[in-house]
């Protein structure tokens, strides 16, 4: 992932944040950011996931580094 997608990815958490602080429901969430970013905008489904993890009191919007091997990834057939 590039630094310019995670960035945005954070930045767009933080605005679905925003407006879920402020009482409104995914849908409208969705609409709003359809509205604003177009084709950029997360999915529905995205939306209403940070929904969910909000209302769970998850409220952080970046990645934390997780212990352990990092996944690997190869262009190969059973290597990786």
């Amino acid at each position: 992932m590039s630094g310019d997608t995670h960035d945005f990815n954070i930045e767009m958490q933080a605005v679905i944040k925003f407006f879920f602080l402020q009482g409104k429901a995914p849908k409208e969430i969705h609409t709003i950011l359809k509205k604003t970013s177009g084709k950029h905008a997360p999915s529905y489904a995205t939306i209403k996931n940070r929904v969910v993890q909000f209302k769970h009191g998850d409220f952080f919007t970046c990645v934390v580094p997780r212990p352990g091997r990092p996944k690997t990834v190869s262009d190969h057939p059973g290597v990786s």
